[in-house]
C-alpha cells in the first residue's frame, strides 16, 4: 500500500472537488426526483480511477488505503452528492482483499478497476434476521463443483446496478455448529450469469438509494468462488463491516460539512429585522456546535481508517466513528432546517434532499442503538444486553 503525504491528500480532495462541480446540486435533485442511479456520476469517478483506490496497483487500481478511500467520499458529500451510489465497491474490499485467494484476485479485480465489471452489492441482512447476521437462513448447499443458493436478502443496494455480488449464505445449519458465527460462508455471486435465477424487488425509500430485496432460486456459484474456508464467512465479512463503518462515517461527515458550508453562508447573507440571522446566538450556537462535534468525529475516523491500514483491530474504533460522525451530522442538519427556516423545505435549496439522505446513517448501516451496545460489551465489560 502506497502512503500518501498531507500534500498528496490535498490533491486528492482538490482533485475530487473538481470533478464533483461536473455534478451540481442540480444534477442530484433530478436524479434524487426522478429516482435514477447516477450512472454519468459513477462512470465518471470509475473513469478518473476514485472507485478503484483500494485494490493495488498489480491490479489495476490506486493501491491506496482507507483514509484516502474516506476522503473521496467525503468530498462527494460535502459537494453536495450522494457516495452511496458508488461506495459499496470500496467497502467489500475489506474482505475480497483479505480473504480472497490469488486466483480470485486476478480474475476479478482488474475489471472492477475498469468498470468492466461491478461490485456494488453486499447481499447479508435477510427480512426474519435483521441485525442479527448468525440468524439468516439463506442457504448454498454444495453439490459438486458448485454451490446451490435458495433465499432471500433485503436492503441489498444497488442489485440493479451491479455485476458481482458479496453474497454470504449460510452452508451448515445453525443448529449444527459449535459456535453461532460458525457455519456461514462468503461468496462472489456473478449475478449476470445468473440472472435468470435471480428476482430483484424494488423497495420505495424516502431516499434515492436503489434499495432492493432479492431472491435466489437455484442459484448456482462455482466452488471457485468461495472466499476463504466454507463455515469462515462471518468473521470475514467483519473486515468488510469495518471498512463500511469507517466510510459510512466518511460520508457522514462530507454531509455535515456540507450542511456547516451552507448554514453559514446563508446565515451571513439572510437578513431579518436589520441584521444577518448569523449574529443570532440561537442561529449561531447550534451551528457552531455540531461544527465542534464533527471535527471530533473526524478524528475518530481517521483513527479508524489508519488502524485499519495498519491492519489492527479496529471494530470499536470503526464502531465508535460511524456513531460520532451520524449523530454530530444529524444535527448539523436540524441546525441547518432551522436556519434556513421555511426555505430548508423547498427542493430548490437542496436541504431537504440531504436532510433525508443524513438521517440514514443514524439507523444503518448498522443502528446507532447496536453500536452503544457494542462498546458497553465489547469496550467495557458490561454484561450482554441481549
Amino acid at each position: 500500500m502506497v502512503l500518501s503525504t498531507q500534500e498528496d491528500i490535498n490533491l486528492i480532495r482538490k482533485s475530487v472537488r473538481s470533478l464533483c462541480e461536473k455534478f451540481p446540486e442540480d444534477y442530484w435533485k433530478e436524479i434524487d426526483k426522478k429516482q435514477e442511479y447516477p450512472e454519468k456520476f459513477i462512470k465518471a469517478l470509475t473513469d478518473e480511477g476514485w472507485l478503484s483506490v483500494l485494490i493495488p496497483e498489480e491490479y489495476g487500481g490506486a493501491g491506496l488505503g482507507m483514509i484516502e478511500a474516506g476522503i473521496i467520499l467525503e468530498e462527494i458529500n460535502r459537494s453536495g452528492g450522494n457516495a452511496g451510489a458508488g461506495h459499496a465497491q470500496m467497502y467489500t474490499m475489506g474482505a475480497v482483499l483479505r480473504h480472497g485467494n490469488e486466483e480470485q484476485k486476478k480474475r476479478f479485480l482488474p475489471k472492477i478497476a475498469s468498470g468492466e465489471l461491478r461490485l456494488q452489492a453486499f447481499g447479508i441482512t435477510e427480512p426474519t434476521a435483521g441485525s442479527d447476521t448468525t440468524s439468516i437462513i439463506t442457504t448454498a448447499e454444495r453439490q459438486g463443483d458448485k454451490y446451490i443458493v435458495n433465499g432471500q436478502k433485503i436492503w441489498t443496494s444497488r442489485a440493479n446496478y451491479s455485476d458481482l455480488m458479496l453474497l454470504l449464505a449460510r452452508t451448515t445449519p445453525k443448529d449444527r455448529v459449535a459456535k453461532k458465527t460458525d457455519g456461514l460462508s462468503l461468496f462472489i455471486l456473478d449475478m449476470q450469469d445468473q440472472k435468470d435465477r435471480i428476482t430483484i424487488r424494488n423497495i420505495e425509500t424516502m431516499i434515492n438509494h436503489a434499495t432492493t430485496e432479492v431472491f435466489f432460486e437455484n442459484v448456482e456459484i462455482p466452488v471457485e468462488n468461495l472466499i476463504g474456508e466454507e463455515g469462515k464467512g462471518f468473521r470475514y465479512v467483519l473486515s468488510g463491516m469495518n471498512a463500511e463503518r469507517i466510510l459510512i462515517a466518511s460520508e457522514s461527515v462530507g454531509d455535515g460539512l456540507y450542511f456547516i458550508d451552507k448554514s453559514v453562508k446563508y446565515a451571513n447573507e439572510r437578513e431579518v429585522f436589520g441584521r444577518p440571522i448569523g449574529q443570532n446566538q440561537g442561529v449561531q450556537f447550534p451551528i457552531s456546535r455540531s461544527y465542534m462535534e464533527i471535527e471530533a468525529a473526524k478524528l475518530m475516523r481517521d483513527k479508524a481508517a489508519n488502524m485499519f491500514d495498519a491492519n489492527e483491530n479496529c471494530g470499536a474504533e470503526a464502531n465508535i466513528a460511524k456513531y460520532l460522525a451520524s449523530e454530530a451530522t444529524w444535527k448539523a442538519a436540524n441546525a441547518a432546517m432551522d436556519t434556513f427556516g421555511g426555505y430548508g423545505f423547498a427542493t430548490e435549496y437542496h436541504i431537504e434532499r440531504k436532510f433525508r439522505e443524513a438521517r440514514l446513517f443514524v439507523i444503518a448501516p448498522v443502528t446507532n442503538n447496536l453500536v452503544v451496545s457494542y462498546v458497553g460489551q465489547h469496550v467495557l465489560g458490561l454484561p450482554r444486553s441481549f
